[in-house]
């Protein structure tokens, strides 16, 4: 996890192929040596945060043990989290006795993955209260992205000028500053593009990158060139569920079919919450109808 404390980073390619959604340029390229041994934890924590941004939760949980690090183990519970719905309780009791552990609680990455599952959750409060005293860029990021689903800007800027004090250049800074500006709108959007441009001009094109830029582009009214971005990203992942949400929302704007995207979208992620938002206005609409009946 990216520290705030001054020195070389061994691990600077890996993590930011991790940040920028190259999951498998992760995987491939982990074999780093002369490692420490807490870079060797922190590596495979990533490695595996990589295997489950791409779905293999099993792999993740077949692989983490008992005897694992503490950072692994909190990995491999998110893992089990994401996995089915089923596990979602069981996981979260799991998590809380991590946390009450006094040593366990204070570790980084615990709070990162406590925080990213309370997120999941919709539990900002929650989420926060293990994420917000920060300690690494990690943290600071996702309670950047916390806050901006609270609809709470003004602390989200505030995360954000911490992680730019300590390094305004750093991928985690730049991604941070694009969320920022994609929730304030207006004419913040064109400065999100020309970060996410900028990424796409420096590093390898990934799936999240071309989400964002047409993210940014449906903001902007181009959906043309929206709809030409996200059709790259289906090529490089046609089950990519930030893809398949994106191409819902652009194909009703350009006028074309969605619901072939819409129908792959529920059979391979069932909870995303583009399914969840039309269940319940659908739920709302024919409450309506009921109440003119």
């Amino acid at each position: 996890m990216a520290s705030m404390a001054a020195g070389p980073d061994h691990l600077f390619n890996l993590r930011n192929s991790f940040y920028l959604g190259a999951y498998q340029a992760a995987i491939n390229n982990s074999e780093i040596p002369n490692l420490s041994q807490e870079d060797i934890v922190e590596r495979d924590c990533l490695v595996h945060r990589s295997y489950i941004a791409l779905g293999s939760y099993q792999l993740v949980i077949n692989e983490i043990d008992e005897a694992s690090a503490t950072p692994l183990q909190a990995v491999k519970l998110l893992a089990m989290y994401l996995s089915s719905p089923e596990n979602k309780e069981s996981t979260i009791s799991s998590l809380g006795e991590w946390l009450a552990d006094p040593t366990a609680g204070n570790n980084a990455t615990v709070r990162l993955i406590a925080g990213t599952i309370f997120m999941h959750e919709e539990d900002y409060s929650e989420a926060l209260k293990h994420t917000h005293s920060g300690g690494t860029m990690d943290l600071h990021a996702l309670n950047v992205q916390i806050f901006i689903k609270m609809h709470r800007a003004d602390y989200a800027e505030k995360q954000l000028r911490v992680m730019q004090q300590f390094d305004e250049d750093h991928t985690l800074t730049q991604l941070a500053s694009a969320w920022l500006n994609l929730a304030v709108g207006g004419s913040k959007i064109q400065e999100a593009y020309l970060i996410f441009q900028d990424f796409s001009e420096k590093y390898p094109m990934t799936s999240l990158i071309l989400n964002s830029k047409a993210v940014c582009c449906m903001h902007m009214g181009n959906f043309e060139e929206a709809e030409t971005l996200l059709l790259d990203a289906l090529n490089k992942d046609a089950k990519d569920p930030e893809t398949l949400a994106n191409l819902v929302v652009c194909s009703i704007h350009v006028g074309k079919p969605s619901s072939r995207y819409l129908s792959q979208l529920k059979l391979s992620h069932p909870e995303h919450v583009l399914l969840k938002r039309a269940a319940s206005a659908e739920d709302n609409f024919e409450r309506a109808l009921q109440s003119l009946a």
